[in-house]
């Protein structure tokens, strides 16, 4: 039996792969902010005879404190994580800050797999074949890291924010064996394209009306969009990272995964965090 973390666990492409997981027989710890969908999960895990294999971690992964929070209760119930897959994330098309001050996009969409990704490799390099599956955007609309102003405080919009994580995740991908050099983690940023979900809730009914009309003409299933993940998280790539559009694999080429713009965001990142002290005895 092996161990999955899933963040956004229990809603949309998160509960698809958590239910999947569980069926074939796997352990399951759902990290997300809501009760009511945590107890729904928990509930149907019982129902497939899976309710000792199911965990409920309620954590707000878009502040700080439910970031570490999460990691220390994952830290209470196993040692060992095969794979982590970051699938939280919420549209926002007004700008939010959140308690510690940050865009609520960026805290959410980038901050959260940063932290509970670097916190986790000692749980993940017990395991036999570790992997962490970033469901971002690699491959898809372009966007923008905007370095003078990362919280977004100018010229707001949703798009914006959400393209600027996608962004960010790429390069916390390309970064992430060079921060841990010699782990066995293995990292795969995955772009599952248009899903039916429920990323439109938020918006204005006229564009949420529109994205689900489009959505049922153009979109893929929850249950066709997880078979790709699951395969890559029973047999990782044998790189240390890679991209994927749909099951394609991307070339690590350009300013998306440029080294150097990584290396750049990690010190932006240790510095907005305060770890730049922690980091530099590592």
């Amino acid at each position: 039996m092996r161990t999955f973390v899933i963040t956004g666990g229990t809603d949309g492409m998160g509960k698809g792969l958590a239910l999947r997981l569980l069926g074939r027989g796997d352990r399951v710890i759902a990290v997300a902010d809501g009760a009511p969908k945590g107890r729904l999960l928990l509930a149907e895990a019982e129902r497939m005879a899976a309710a000792d294999r199911a965990v409920f971690v309620r954590a707000d992964l878009s502040t700080l404190a439910g970031m570490r929070a999460a990691l220390a209760e994952i830290a209470t119930v196993t040692d060992s994580v095969d794979g982590l897959v970051f699938g939280a994330q919420r549209f926002r098309p007004r700008r939010e800050e959140t308690e510690d001050g940050f865009e609520f996009t960026f805290a959410l969409g980038y901050l959260s797999r940063y932290v509970l990704g670097h916190g986790l490799v000692p749980a993940l390099e017990r395991a036999e074949a570790p992997v962490i599956v970033n469901i971002a955007g690699p491959g898809g609309l372009p966007g923008v890291v905007y370095w003078d102003d990362l919280q977004l405080r100018e010229g707001y919009r949703g798009r914006r924010a959400a393209m600027q994580s996608s962004r960010c995740n790429d390069l916390l991908g390309v970064d992430f064996p060079r921060r841990h050099p010699g782990a066995r983690t293995h990292y795969v940023l995955y772009n599952p394209g248009f899903v039916r979900t429920g990323m439109a809730d938020p918006l204005p009914w006229h564009q949420r009306l529109l994205t689900k009309s489009l959505a049922t003409v153009f979109a893929q299933s929850v249950d066709k969009a997880i078979p790709p993940i699951i395969r890559l998280l029973d047999r990782p790539p044998a790189e240390p990272v890679t991209a994927f559009m749909r099951g394609r694999p991307l070339p690590l080429e350009g300013e998306d995964f440029d080294p150097g713009r990584a290396r750049r965001l990690r010190e932006v990142t240790s510095r907005l965090l305060g770890t730049e002290a922690a980091e530099a005895r590592h």
